[in-house]
């Protein structure tokens, strides 16, 4: 009797057997077409066996092996286990989350004709500065596994390093994958990676590329036909069978953390792949995260330092403007203002960075304290005067903007705080001659919006730049000379013990944005604490001393990277149930958590209510690694055996990056 076992789409930690007489030790990697209740399910072969847990009449035939390509491989399928294991989650949703939509559904794309390779203009490699030169050396002397941190200034070269090391690497007839945070910045990359290897197959994987491409990129990575594989958190998952480099640039960014279904950390996953390998990766960064950056330290990861720009001859003066005297104009101090003339008169480009888009934050009446809350999110409407629409940045719910107070009728109701929006009108009142364009997810909701608004300020058609963190990496805009940060006090003192390390990378990457070229660069931060600590590290370009003091603070805190944490999430219709709820899994895991474990109390998430959903969370946490994964083990089985009411759901968030 031969039996395949099979892992499907469902949030159960089990395999399912079934019969298939047809079924060779080669299936395993292969899809598979099986019955599942009154349906049909597509799985992936997970093994051939030929006993089974399950009594045989109890086994159902499968309907069909999928053999139309390439099994997938045993160090891929492994790659997902590792996932599954450490992640705490069904390997059947691991493996669907791997693999592109299409393949999925078991189709595959239809095959295209080959277009003709665009002809690419020769390009001049700049030569590269010593330091490059040795961080270059020391990654291609790796035999085998080395991590590497690549920690560069803003415009030390940290992409030129990269090139040089995946062209050497395409010499010896191997594979380079590289990952980037966000899609924005993956076609720029590409054309320049295109542009430096014309005769190599290079192949995108992200989210915004169509599912028939998706699934054709992943074909030709698995059947070894890809040279490049190019994306963001999910192309870590992308088969290659001639691997020989991993590179992840900016390693900080919260975009290669998934924050829903397998809560996977691409950068720690592309980290376990090159272990698995043998092969070098290198973690790129201007504001490496504290992990990374302790790790370095500790000597776990190899420290490769750029300490010099390449694209200027030196870094932008970082000033502090105190406005704690001093009336705002439209939010803008007068050194701000008068820095943002000079750029105008000598025909410069400026940024003003603001990470709060829309008009204003709420909506609120005066007379009776009435206040544009969202109706299904614990959040406010922000104000977004263009469209004359109240709309929530969490759930997406919009409104019109009442023309009168909706409690007392009051005509005098107000927009209180600053967005981008407000800043871009008041920006445009004071300097009426200005070019002056908003750059945010309302005004780059598309790709080609996105491409369009790059294109123009490269050809200098602005003068003025208002952005979020969208600005803050990965661009060189020749002409910007000035970068006014706004609002960033807040983060000071906000109940996230990482706000502060966001902050200072936020900022040291914005900043690094001006006096890229020949021009000199400059940065103003209002600030109503010029003297702090973050700040003052910021003007002396210090990452290391404002790492090491955050690192003092995290290690008698008693918060990672000095211990590890996992959060169990529960939402419902009301905050009882998912209190209880959590009770309840506390209760289930006394007997199981040693002394090295702690858990903490259930308590309502910061944004307890979204969509509707009243959410609560309970931190565990524990100095040993493999302590917590024991523990979270033994604990998942109870936590499938509690029988949880059926408007909630639950799920467990490991390493988890917001509490």
């Amino acid at each position: 009797m031969t039996i395949i076992r099979v892992a499907l789409d469902l949030p159960l930690p089990r395999l399912f057997d079934y019969l298939a007489a047809d079924a060779i030790d080669s299936d395993v990697g292969r899809r598979a077409v099986v019955p599942f209740g009154r349906s049909e399910k597509i799985g992936l072969v997970i093994a051939v066996v030929e006993t089974s847990d399950q009594p045989a009449e109890k086994l159902k035939p499968a309907t069909a092996i999928l053999r139309d390509m390439p099994p997938l491989p045993a160090d891929w399928i492994a790659l997902c286990e590792f996932c599954a294991r450490y992640y705490q989650h069904p390997l059947g949703e691991a493996l669907t989350l791997a693999l592109p939509p299409m393949l999925r559904k078991g189709k595959l794309p239809r095959p295209v004709k080959e277009k003709l390779a665009r002809v690419h203009p020769e390009v001049t490699k700049p030569d590269l500065l010593p330091e490059q030169q040795i961080a270059l050396d020391a990654i291609l002397a790796a035999e085998g596994f080395e991590p590497f941190l690549l920690h560069g200034v803003t415009g030390s070269g940290k992409t030129e390093v990269y090139l040089r090391a995946i062209e050497t690497i395409l010499a010896q007839g191997r594979q380079a994958m590289m990952l980037v945070p966000e899609i924005a910045l993956t076609p720029q990359l590409e054309s320049r990676v295109a542009a430096r290897f014309p005769g190599a197959h290079i192949v995108s994987a992200h989210s915004g590329i169509a599912d028939a491409a998706r699934a054709r990129g992943f074909l030709d990575a698995l059947e070894g036909r890809a040279d490049i594989v190019l994306g963001t958190r999910l192309s870590v998952f992308t088969p290659l069978p001639r691997l020989g480099l991993i590179v992840v640039d900016e390693e900080h960014d919260l975009s290669f953390k998934q924050q829903e279904g397998l809560r996977y950390s691409a950068r720690d996953v592309a980290v376990f792949r090159a272990k698995q390998t043998g092969v070098p990766i290198v973690l790129g960064s201007a504001t490496p995260s504290l992990e990374t950056f302790y790790h370095a330290r500790s000597g776990r990861y190899r420290l490769l330092e750029l300490t010099s720009r390449a694209v200027a001859d030196a870094m932008p003066t970082v000033r502090s403007v105190d406005t704690r005297r001093e009336k705002l104009q439209d939010g803008m101090s007068a050194a701000l203002i008068a820095a943002l003339e000079e750029r105008l008169t000598r025909g410069e480009q400026s940024l003003i960075f603001l990470n709060r888009r829309g008009y204003a934050p709420v909506l609120a009446c005066p007379a009776c304290g009435w206040i544009s809350h969202c109706q299904r999110c614990a959040a406010n409407l922000v104000v977004h005067l263009a469209d004359q629409r109240l709309r929530c940045h969490h759930c997406g719910l919009e409104n019109a903007i009442p023309r009168a107070c909706p409690d007392c009728g009051n005509l005098d109701i107000h927009p209180f705080g600053r967005g981008t929006q407000r800043l871009e009108a008041a920006l445009k009142a004071k300097f009426p001659t200005a070019r002056v364009l908003r750059v945010d997810r309302d005004t780059a909701s598309t790709p080609k919006k996105w491409q369009e608004l790059l294109n123009a300020i490269h050809d200098g058609a602005v003068d003025i730049l208002i952005g979020t963190q969208m600005l803050a990496k990965g661009h060189d805009f020749p002409k910007l000379t000035l970068v006014g940060a706004v609002g960033a006090d807040a983060a000071l003192f906000a109940a996230d013990f990482r706000a502060p390390e966001r902050l200072f990378a936020q900022l040291m990457q914005v900043g690094g944005r001006s006096g890229r070229a020949d021009l000199a660069g400059e940065v103003l931060i209002q600030t109503e604490y010029p003297d702090h600590a973050l700040y003052r590290a910021l003007a002396d370009h210090d990452f290391h001393r404002f790492a090491t003091a955050q690192l003092v603070e995290r290690e008698q805190a008693g918060f990672p990277p000095y211990a590890f944490q996992a959060l169990l999430r529960a939402e419902a219709t009301g905050i009882e149930q998912s209190l209880v709820f959590l009770a309840s899994a506390r209760a289930e895991a006394h007997h199981l958590a040693s002394e090295a474990v702690t858990l903490y109390d259930p308590v309502p998430m910061r944004l307890s209510r979204l969509m509707n959903l009243e959410r609560a969370q309970l931190l565990v946490e524990s100095v040993s690694r493999p302590a917590l994964q024991n523990f979270l083990s033994a604990w998942m089985e109870k936590l499938y055996a509690l029988k949880a009411p059926r408007n909630l759901r639950w799920h467990l968030d490991v390493d988890p990056i917001e509490l």
